[in-house]
């Protein structure tokens, strides 16, 4: 093994890069190889939005927080599930990661004061000024390049060499590649059709709208080696796709107080569940939905490049009523009049809501309304591999698999046992983002 690389990271999304770039500066030789011809995979389609309980950007805006406070928030959406101690790992490193990014490598990433989104009690999100995490995945990238580690598009992880004592390497192309640790940082399996049928049937329906690379290779290999698996049935859904333009309605105007209607014009459920707890009931009462909002909605949203876009591209009609606004899109007019009305009644605290919601933000909704059609979908899989604190994959028979790492969508995430609602807003890029900087120290310091 004299001449094996120390670390082979699999994947080139903010897992694979951040494990690299942590491996590289504790003085190991890395290389990363992507199967697809362009780096970044869910990464890149993401917000770029990550928690940091505790992180002195907080401490600057005079906003109090705390690992325990993100725990707390944790167990209230996602309750136990097979990776609770991955919940306190991830809180009380996320502060840290943000400062690392931030300071040490120089991520251009702030603090978001302008909302909170699901999950979370405090404004705790770090993102890009764009609200687009192609551009941290553009900053990881760089920061690898400025570092000359090695990394190769297009070169797809056959299988991986097993040894007497783990995982030694990787089949690549056909050609045998000998490391000493291994990273999987490969996403999950939500393009895999079977295996979404498999383990996530609620929601197999659905459109995909993440990377097409997330085809389950690390649930596939950690199969065939005995390594366990947990919280199989989770995923990240998101409820406001807008159609036909296929980009992301910023969430934030139906979270400040905008709602979703059905082609009755009427809502079905409570909204402030999240978009991605709210996926299964857009799913349910017909896979197309309307998002119904005003002007101060619209501008808050329009800070978010994605959603100025979207914008842009025509995905909006605009009336002064309820009925009008209806009309232009083929909805029932006396149904959404009645939903806002009802709606705008519970907003102002006259009645309480009869679906539930509690939330209601910027509500009651204030003419002109904008309204948008929008579709459910499927971004990420939340289940995977079960790794330990320093990111090892562990096996089912006990302890650990030598020499192999795992983080991001190709480990078990922290968003509850099943389904959508448990997850907290930025809950897949921190636990990738943390595990894969922890697999690189780690493997740094077993090579010590």
């Amino acid at each position: 093994m004299s001449d094996a690389i120390d670390l082979l990271v699999v994947g080139a999304g903010a897992c694979g890069l951040a494990g690299a770039i942590a491996a590289h500066d504790a003085g190991l030789s890395v290389a990363i190889v992507e199967k697809r011809d362009r780096p970044g995979g869910n990464s890149a389609l993401s917000t770029g939005s990550i928690p940091g309980a505790g992180s002195r950007y907080q401490a600057q805006a005079g906003i109090e927080d705390s690992p325990e406070r993100m725990i707390a928030d944790q167990l209230a959406v996602a309750g136990h599930h097979d990776a609770d101690d991955l919940t306190a790992l991830i809180a009380h490193h996320c502060a840290p990661l943000c400062e690392w990014l931030i300071e040490d490598l120089g991520a251009r990433m702030e603090l978001i004061t302008a909302y909170r989104h699901i999950g979370h009690s405090v404004e705790r999100l770090h993102a890009p000024r764009s609200r687009r995490g192609g551009d941290l995945v553009d900053d990881l990238l760089r920061m690898v390049a400025d570092r000359g580690i090695p990394l190769a598009l297009g070169n797809p992880v056959d299988d991986l060499i097993i040894g007497a004592d783990g995982v030694t390497g990787a089949m690549i192309a056909g050609e045998a590649v000998a490391a000493r640790k291994v990273l999987l940082a490969t996403n999950g399996f939500a393009a895999d059709r079977a295996l979404v049928a498999e383990y996530c049937p609620e929601i197999a329906g659905a459109d995909y709208y993440g990377a097409p690379g997330s085809t389950g290779d690390a649930v596939r290999w950690g199969r065939s080696l005995g390594a366990a698996l947990g919280n199989m049935a989770a995923y990240q859904g998101y409820a406001a796709v807008a159609y036909p333009q296929g980009q992301l309605l910023s969430w934030t105007t139906i979270e400040k107080g905008g709602i979703l209607v059905g082609r009755d014009g009427r809502r079905f459920g409570p909204e402030d569940a999240g978009y991605s707890g709210f996926t299964p009931a857009v799913m349910a009462q017909g896979d197309m939905a309307w998002a119904v909002y005003d002007t101060r909605l619209h501008a808050i949203a329009m800070a978010e490049e994605e959603y100025a876009e979207m914008s842009a591209m025509g995905a909006l009609r605009w009336a002064d009523t309820p009925e009008a606004l209806a009309e232009a899109v083929g909805l029932d007019p006396a149904g959404l009049a009645q939903a806002v009305t009802d709606y705008n009644a519970a907003a102002a605290g006259l009645r309480p809501d009869p679906l539930g919601r509690r939330n209601f933000g910027l509500a009651p909704l204030v003419p002109p309304l904008a309204i948008a059609a929008v579709k459910p979908g499927l971004f990420h899989t939340q289940g995977g591999l079960l790794v330990d604190a320093h990111a090892r994959v562990r096996s089912a028979a006990g302890g650990v698999i030598g020499n192999l790492f795992a983080g991001g969508g190709a480990a078990a995430g922290i968003s509850g046992r099943s389904g959508a609602g448990g997850y907290a807003s930025g809950n897949g890029l921190i636990t990738a983002l943390v595990l894969g900087r922890l697999a690189g120290l780690r493997a740094a310091a077993e090579l010590a």
